[in-house]
């Protein structure tokens, strides 16, 4: 077993364990899997560039500082 698995109680190991099964993989296969889609979806959640405030934010914002 990984690393992975002893961060996880028993139940979690069960639980991977079936998805493993279920998924044709192997519990190390499976773990290594999920932890590379993890940090694949944490790493577009980062990329994603910052939207500007709209007209209505910007105006309250505006509208709240001291003059």
């Amino acid at each position: 077993m990984t690393i992975n698995t002893k961060t996880l109680s028993k139940g979690q190991i069960a639980y991977e364990q079936e998805r493993a099964r279920k998924a044709g993989k192997s519990l190390d296969e499976w773990l290594k899997q999920k932890a590379r889609s993890e940090a694949e979806a944490a790493k577009q959640a980062a990329s994603k560039p910052t939207k500007k405030p709209g007209l209505i934010s910007r105006l309250l914002d505006k509208a709240h500082k001291p003059i």
